[in-house]
Order: C-alpha cells, then structure tokens, then sequence
C-alpha cells in the first residue's frame, strides 16, 4: 500500500500543480527537500508538522489548545505514526 504524504490525505491542493497553489502558494511541506524520506514522505510529506508556513503548523499555532493535544488530534500524524510504527520519526 502505497504511503501518503500530508497534501495527499489533507486534500490541500497546494502541492506542485495543486489546484489552490494559483491563490494560495505551495507549501513548504511539498517543496522541502531536506526532509525527503523521513517517515518514507516525499519531501516533508510525511513531517509537515515540524515545517514551518504550513497549514498543519498554522493550525497548531491558533489551536485554543496546548501544541500537543492538537498534534495529536492531527489526521496526518496520526495516520503516519500508525504506518511508520517503531520506524517513525517526530
């Protein structure tokens, strides 16, 4: 099974060629290659919580929550973290 990165599983559509990149930009989780493999993501596909300008690190920002509550209600972290198991990487 194939593994997918945050835009896959979000549905963003700010990916490269994404149809909200016109309005809104790429993101930084798409395009950052320094990341590439960690959790087997695709750039930070599978870390985007640690990259900043993200939606996903957006949202922990304006949470009315602690950081880590919201983190770990996160559709993305969640999915990746039972995928990754032992190998996964925060």
């Amino acid at each position: 099974m194939k593994k997918l990165n945050c835009w896959e599983i979000k549905h963003c559509g700010k990916e490269p060629g994404g149809e909200r990149v016109k309005e809104n930009g790429t993101c930084p989780a798409a395009t950052e290659p320094f990341f590439n493999g960690i959790n087997n993501g695709v750039n930070a596909g599978r870390y985007c919580w640690r990259i900043e300008n993200t939606e996903c690190r957006r949202d922990l920002m304006l949470a009315p929550r602690s950081n880590a509550i919201a983190c770990s209600q996160c559709e993305v972290l969640i999915q990746v973290i039972r995928e990754e198991g032992s190998s996964f990487r925060l």
